[in-house]
């Protein structure tokens, strides 16, 4: 069983949230399932895309958290760096989103990267 962090609403009730891990796994669901972006897919991926498309998602997050402008200057930045058609760099006003996204990306690579190995030993 998954333990879940609690918030206390505004009434004081306690309200359970997801875990980074938990947003990260059902991110990478949604990519899968929603955007078709399968292992099959992410296998042509071999320079260093996927991990590049994260940096870019997490940049953007922590200037979000750190930067007077909410990170706009960061988006901008990190849009010139994105490894894919414009149409798909969708950052969201949302730290814990863009975290969420990177994280996914990540964890795609991570997958990407041991099915290459795996493939290489067989």
């Amino acid at each position: 069983m998954t333990q879940k962090s609690t918030d206390v609403t505004p009434r004081g009730m306690p309200m359970s949230r997801k875990t980074g891990s938990e947003l990260i796994a059902e991110e990478r669901l949604r990519q899968v399932q929603e955007e078709g972006w399968t292992s099959e897919h992410d296998a042509a991926h071999v320079n260093c895309e996927l991990l590049d498309a994260a940096l870019c998602y997490a940049g953007v997050a922590g200037s979000q958290m750190l930067d007077s402008d909410g990170g706009e200057e960061a988006r901008e930045e990190m849009e010139c760096e994105w490894p894919w058609s414009g149409d798909w760099w969708k950052p969201s006003d949302d730290p814990v989103r863009n975290l969420t996204k990177a994280g996914a990306l990540i964890a795609a690579e991570i997958d990407r990267i041991q099915a290459e190995k795996e493939k290489a030993h067989a």
